[in-house]
């Protein structure tokens, strides 16, 4: 009985300490070395996908910030240090993210806290060193590549170029493969739902490979809006082209 008692005392005290309730999502940030007073804006794409909305603003205090909204489903997010020339990625879903910036180089900066942000900073040092040949050979090449361009050597340029070419087609092959594996196996990932959508914007995507992926997917990422236009988009794909001719019918049984 004494047992019972402890566990049901101590599930009360996990769920009280909870900081986040049903839709809601807090980020937890920290900015070292960054001066009281700087703004951190979060930020998301309007509703063109043309620009960018700020969600939110706050200024950073003893190296700190927090941040606190309801949401309804995951999206991408932004977060904008001022005076920083670049920004920081993250999915924005119900939980606590966690963000840590880097002020010296804010691509270093980490985040962590949710399942969807865990997976796409897992996703995304996979596709990193797939893609580690590409990044090498261009980092190698490009004083070479400058100096033929100013000497206008032709028959450099033209070598590198096709060696070049030759690297990007095989990384985009693996890339590729890579995507179809993880959506293949992670069907509670937001991020299978933005690869499938993915994939069906490539006139080459194969319908039955994506339905069936889309199949796949946990209920509530098909619910989001990648999973509704995924489904949209199936549906159109799988439509008659207009004006296309129609399917040659039965011949007639011969009168006898």
């Amino acid at each position: 009985m004494k047992k019972i008692i402890l566990l049901l005392s101590a599930a009360v005290v996990l769920i009280s300490c909870s900081k986040v309730g049903k839709d809601e999502y807090i980020i937890s940030g920290t900015a070292t070395g960054i001066e009281n007073g700087k703004t951190i804006i979060l930020e998301t794409q309007d509703a063109n996908g043309m620009g960018l909305l700020a969600k939110d603003t706050v200024k950073v205090e003893n190296g700190k910030f927090e941040m606190k909204g309801t949401i309804t489903e995951p999206s991408f997010y932004t977060i904008q240090l001022e005076g920083a020339q670049a920004k920081i990625p993250f999915i924005l879903e119900n939980g606590e993210v966690t963000i840590a910036i880097n002020k010296d180089s804010i691509q270093k900066s980490k985040v962590s806290g949710t399942y969807n942000n865990d997976e796409y900073v897992a996703f995304n040092e996979e596709i990193t060193k797939v893609q580690k040949k590409l990044m090498d050979f261009q980092t190698k090449n490009m004083k070479a590549m400058e100096t033929a361009q100013q000497t206008k050597d032709t028959v450099v340029i033209n070598k590198l170029m096709q060696e070049f070419s030759k690297i990007q087609e095989e990384v985009g092959v693996a890339s590729k493969a890579k995507y179809v594996t993880y959506a293949e196996t992670h069907p509670k990932a937001f991020i299978s739902a933005l690869i499938i959508q993915g994939m069906l914007n490539d006139p080459t995507a194969d319908v039955a490979k994506s339905e069936k992926l889309y199949n796949s997917l946990e209920e509530s990422l098909k619910k989001t809006k990648p999973g509704i236009a995924i489904k949209a988009k199936l549906a159109e794909m799988k439509m008659p082209s207009v004006g296309a001719a129609p399917a040659p019918s039965a011949p007639a049984a011969e009168a006898k």
